[in-house]
């Protein structure tokens, strides 16, 4: 499926905000509801659209602590990497559980992590 302008323009206002009403994203593109309606029915059918989800602010569930770990394993034919292998997203109840995580990981894998320490903030509608 190509998308057009319009499309682009579902697109934009979904990420913003995938809980609005057809009736509302269609007033903001500019075309009818159920115009709109099938162009993201249409884009959910080719996989464009993949879902929606939850923003969680993890912070207030008990996991303060973010850190990107780049781990690039020990053996086998990983060696020809220069840099890291894989890239992983941690959320930890504490800086002694990320260590935890890296002690179990170093049998494996040789680790460089990377503590967030604050994200831009998107806007919400």
């Amino acid at each position: 499926m190509k998308i057009d302008e319009k499309d682009s323009e579902i697109l934009a206002e979904l990420t913003v905000n995938s809980r609005i009403s057809m009736r509302e994203l269609a007033k903001e593109v500019g075309l009818s509801a159920p115009t709109v309606t099938e162009r993201v029915r249409q884009m959910e059918s080719f996989g464009i659209i993949k879902g929606y989800v939850a923003e969680i602010d993890y912070k207030k569930i008990g996991f303060p602590i973010e850190c990107i770990v780049e781990a690039t394993i020990k053996n086998g034919e990983y060696e020809k990497f220069k840099q890291a292998c894989f890239m992983l997203k941690i959320r930890a109840e504490s800086l002694e559980k990320v260590e935890e995580f890296i002690n179990q990981t170093i049998p494996f894998a040789a680790t460089v992590t990377h503590v967030i320490l604050s994200e831009v903030e998107r806007k919400h509608e």
